[in-house]
């Protein structure tokens, strides 16, 4: 396994991160992995030299978080894990969903406990909601990472307009600005080479 930089810092990831499989780790919705799959998985990988491990809140209901806590709860720091917040995990609360801070503090709270962890490595906004500012956004993430809950920010499914004024806005406040992007990208899905590609090269940002 090579390792590479993760964006504009010195953290060295493994070059494949564990992602898809995380989504499937655990079946609370019907479908997906038992633990002991899961934990081949997750064995196969490390062994292969990976140290990448990407997860999310909404991931099977949180058992994915569960899941992964109790794979690199032996050696939690030599590992980069990554989580997102922004998706909904509590029915009939209107705040428990979108960018805003209260739920940015209460969704990384709750992955803090699931993960058995008292930090994350790279903390994701899962996707925009086009209602909260983007200054509550990365001044919220900016106290995070200055508290030393989260240590690097990065964003997925967002406009390329907006991932730009985010990172141009912590520039000028002296926040931390997004250093890894997520997109949907394959051989039919093209759509990133049109402004989300060359926008993370001139921000020198991962994809």
């Amino acid at each position: 396994m090579r390792y590479k930089l993760l964006g504009k810092s010195g953290l060295r990831v493994s070059e494949m991160a564990l992602k898809k499989g995380t989504m499937t780790f655990g079946e609370t919705w019907g479908w997906g992995a038992s633990k002991e799959e899961c934990q081949k998985i997750f064995d196969g990988y490390t062994e292969a030299g990976g140290n990448f491990i990407d997860t999310a809140n909404r991931y099977t209901e949180g058992t994915s978080e569960y899941y992964v806590g109790d794979f690199i709860a032996a050696d939690r720091d030599h590992f980069v894990l990554a989580t997102k917040y922004t998706l909904f995990d509590r029915r009939n609360d209107p705040n428990a969903s979108g960018n805003h801070r209260k739920n940015m503090i209460r969704s990384l709270e709750a992955s803090l406990k699931r993960l058995k962890t008292d930090y994350i490595d790279v903390f994701w906004v899962h996707a925009w909601d086009f209602m909260t500012p983007v200054e509550e956004v990365m001044q919220g993430l900016d106290n995070l990472v200055r508290a030393g809950k989260v240590l690097y920010v990065g964003i997925s499914d967002t406009p390329a307009w907006i991932v730009s004024q985010a990172n141009i806005l912590a520039a000028l406040r002296g926040w931390t600005p997004f250093i890894g992007l997520q997109v949907q990208y394959s051989l039919i899905e093209r759509t990133p080479e049109r402004d989300l590609l060359p926008m993370a090269r001139a921000f020198d940002m991962s994809v």
